[in-house]
This record gives C-alpha cells, sequence and structure tokens, in this order.
C-alpha cells in the first residue's frame, strides 16, 4: 500500500482504514458495513499481493459525520 501523509489527514476526524481480509467477500462486507455507519470513500479497490495470503483495501472515513449527511 501506498503510505499514508499527513495531507491525508488535515482535520481531526478524518481516518485512513487499511483492511486485511482473507478473502475479497470479506473485504467487502468490511467495507460495505463500516459504508453504512460512517461518511466513507466507499467500496475501495481489494488487492491480491503475490505470494501474500489474504487481500488489501484501503478506505478513508470522516468520523465526525454520518452517512446520511
Amino acid at each position: 500500500m501506498e503510505p499514508i501523509h499527513a495531507q491525508h489527514l488535515i482535520e481531526p476526524g478524518l481516518v485512513v482504514l487499511d483492511i486485511s481480509a482473507a478473502d475479497e467477500a470479506t473485504a467487502h462486507a468490511v467495507m460495505t458495513a463500516l459504508e453504512q455507519r460512517r461518511a466513507t470513500s466507499g467500496i475501495g479497490h481489494v488487492r491480491k499481493v503475490p505470494g501474500e495470503p489474504g487481500v488489501e483495501a484501503r478506505m478513508y472515513a470522516d468520523t465526525r459525520r454520518l452517512p446520511a449527511e
């Protein structure tokens, strides 16, 4: 994954979530659940690293806002 730089998180309440899961379906389920509870960047791209077990994904969230805002 790309490094997280300070400019990504310029305000309190903004977070970057790196998700590791056993499979793509699990990663999508987690991102869907988070998206229903907070304002997020949405379902992110799920990557499989060759030779490594599981998958990875990244999503951004604003803990100050609910998804309907």
